[in-house]
């Protein structure tokens, strides 16, 4: 028996040597420590050695099948190593490598995480909702008479279940107040969708920012510094900002807000950024009905006061950067998104 496991040693080292590659080692770890391995089938005989020799020659064995597994390991590490000496054989390794272009994030989402981040700092929550609506949370709830050009398949668009595409982020309003007892804080960023042809300033998919503030004794001087105060965060002490009468079915007085554009090589303009206005009653009692309230008998919103406003993030991002073209913000170029890493 010992005769015998010094020869399938000594066989076994001999074999490991001539090896040149990973598949001549893993073959010879089978055919030597496998379940039906030489050595493996020489250590069943241990049944036969007589008890006084068991000790010595299990001894024998041990030192065997170590010796051997070293032999593998040793091995495997040689031919790994010449493998790898091959592989780069002709290459000079000194040579500098290529580098790899650094990624950023798209103006878009700069402008929006600071946006946020603003008015954060400022009190407000974040808020979401779906972009496929009904024509209640998008028309209905916020004051949008029945022939409101709106409501038309030229401007919006609809599914042919009856849903739609949200025009605009304020769907976030009222399934905000549905949700919520007042005082309600909130600020949702999303995508909206209109029929508006594409040129330098629209896009059929455009981003806001929407914004609501309802509580009691809520004032336009309350509107009107809420959002001096954020556009001036964002872009400087020094911004100019006008607030211009407008119309909104569901705020009432309503505004449009225009920030003065300055790029380099352009004469300073103006440009609409955002709507605002005092949510009108009748949006407080739309909210009330849908909560199986009776404006006027019980009420949870109505007698309320509050602002709204939404705010394009394209247009933010415009100004901020003196974008020229709103197109360039979608159109994926990286010459140009390479201009905000």
């Amino acid at each position: 028996m010992k005769e015998e496991i010094v020869r399938i040693q000594r066989d076994a080292l001999a074999r490991i040597a001539q090896v040149s590659d990973r598949r001549g080692v893993e073959d010879a770890r089978v055919a030597i420590l496998g379940k039906k391995g030489e050595l493996t089938l020489a250590q069943t005989g241990m049944k036969d050695v007589p008890r006084e020799e068991k000790p010595a020659v299990g001894q024998l064995l041990n030192d065997a099948r170590r010796a051997i597994t070293e032999a593998l390991d040793a091995k495997l590490v040689e031919v790994q190593a010449r493998a790898d000496r091959e592989a780069v054989a002709g290459v000079d390794l000194t040579l500098p490598a290529r580098s790899l272009p650094l990624g950023g994030l798209h103006p878009l989402t700069i402008v929006r995480d600071e946006a946020i981040g603003i008015l954060r700092r400022m009190g407000f929550a974040l808020a979401d909702g779906p972009e496929i609506e009904d024509e209640f949370h998008c028309f209905d709830a916020l004051n949008t008479p029945a022939d409101h050009p709106a409501r038309n398949e030229k401007d919006t668009f609809y599914f042919d279940s009856g849903k739609l595409l949200r025009t605009h982020t304020s769907t976030v309003q009222i399934r905000s107040m549905e949700k919520q007892l007042p005082p309600v804080r909130v600020i949702a960023p999303g995508s909206a969708y209109r029929r508006d042809e594409i040129d330098a300033t629209h896009l059929s998919a455009f981003n806001q920012l929407e914004g609501l503030y309802v509580d009691t004794d809520v004032s336009v001087g309350d509107l009107k510094g809420t959002l001096e105060y954020f556009l001036r965060a964002l872009f400087g002490s020094d911004t100019e900002v006008r607030f211009r009468p407008h119309f909104f079915p569901f705020t009432e007085p309503s505004f449009e807000i225009d920030v003065k554009l300055k790029a380099a090589g352009q004469e300073p303009r103006w440009v609409e950024i955002a709507g605002c206005g005092m949510v009108d009653p009748a949006v407080f009692e739309a909210v009330d009905r849908e909560r199986g309230l009776e404006p006027g008998v019980r009420a949870c919103y109505a007698g309320l006061t509050g602002f709204a406003f939404g705010i394009g993030l394209d247009r933010l991002a415009m100004i901020r950067w003196g974008i020229r073209d709103i197109r360039a913000l979608i159109e994926n170029d990286v010459r140009f998104l390479a201009q905000f890493q």
